[in-house]
């Protein structure tokens, strides 16, 4: 049935004495900033799960007096956007203090949405364990994932992963594969001038098997990487699926509370380093993706592809002309 880590204390620190881990990969948080942003409800829980069931991962791995490695998956959304006025570092970043001290810090936290606030929490939560208890980290600043399938799950129907095309939990790429093999106009928040790092699904298990495999030693400082294959402006990513779908994008009011251009210049070399050569946004593979949607479309439900989650009054009365059942879809 599983372990729900934020309300199932005595049972989490039972099974890590049971299965004696070397590595424990940390996925068990809310995933979605916009679902976080719904309303009070969804704020609290998404603070409550998250944050509570990453201090009791690190509580139970000290407990249970088993050396395992957290591999953690966090997000890009913890740096913020375009903030460091340059490219984006690995975790850390080096500044000068008053009086010309120079010294190398974890970067600043700028989330835009309580889940990625959950994630800077979360970072400021290794960052303690390690100092205070010896614990090993790495924690995984992630892109957004597109694609569906990695070698590994595309062999079997029953491996593939779950498909979010909604506005709540689906991806932006994902979401714009999927609307324009339905014939629906894509859906543009604000202006599109939104540069955003990406990465595909494969590359996500790629580098959580890199990670796993060059863990810190013990009294090492948390382990940062970027988890990242390159940064694209929302807008022209719209432009390649257009181009490829011949469907046209739609430039819809923005439901969110965020910079409306912004440039992204992101450090990947660590992984890079280690082996990893990114797969970048090629159309080509964006078959992949069409593919699973041609045949599951059956499925869709077109009332859910408009944003549906604002992030304030503001944002919610400049989006009250969408219309959630005038989409319509191809069949």
């Amino acid at each position: 049935d599983g372990v729900t880590l934020a309300k199932e204390y005595d049972l989490l620190v039972q099974l890590i004495k049971e299965e004696q881990p070397d590595s424990i990969v940390h996925f068990a948080e809310q995933r979605a900033a916009p679902y976080s942003m719904k309303n009070s409800k969804c704020k609290r829980y998404t603070v409550d799960n998250n944050v509570s069931g990453s201090n009791n991962l690190c509580c139970a791995v000290i407990d249970s007096e088993v050396d395992a490695h957290i591999v953690h998956l966090g997000t890009m959304g913890v740096y913020g956007y375009g903030t460091s006025g340059g490219e984006i570092p690995e975790g850390y970043i080096d500044v000068i203090l008053p009086g010309g001290r120079e010294q190398n810090i974890l970067h600043p936290a700028y989330p835009g949405s309580v889940y990625h606030a959950t994630k800077c929490l979360d970072a400021l939560l290794w960052q303690f364990y390690q100092k205070n208890d010896n614990l090993r980290v790495t924690d995984l600043h992630q892109g957004i994932v597109w694609g569906t399938n990695t070698p590994q799950t595309i062999r079997d129907e029953r491996l593939i992963n779950r498909f979010d095309y909604d506005g709540d939990y689906g991806t932006v790429l994902n979401r714009f594969l999927m609307q324009g093999a339905m014939g629906v106009p894509l859906t543009v928040y604000g202006t599109g001038g939104q540069t955003r790092a990406f990465i595909h699904v494969t590359d996500t298990a790629r580098c959580i098997e890199i990670a796993i495999n060059n863990p810190p030693n013990a009294g090492e400082r948390v382990e940062i990487f970027n988890q990242i294959a390159e940064t694209r402006r929302v807008r022209d990513v719209a432009e390649m699926v257009a181009k490829q779908t011949g469907v046209e994008a739609n430039f819809l009011p923005n439901p969110r509370q965020e910079a409306a251009e912004n440039e992204l210049d992101v450090s990947n070399k660590k992984f890079c380093n280690l082996g990893l050569d990114p797969i970048t946004l090629d159309e080509e593979l964006f078959s992949e993706v069409t593919e699973v949607v041609n045949k599951y479309k059956h499925r869709c439900d077109p009332t859910k592809i408009l944003p549906a989650s604002f992030w304030n009054k503001k944002r919610a009365e400049e989006c009250a002309t969408l219309d959630p059942t005038s989409v319509k879809v191809e069949v």
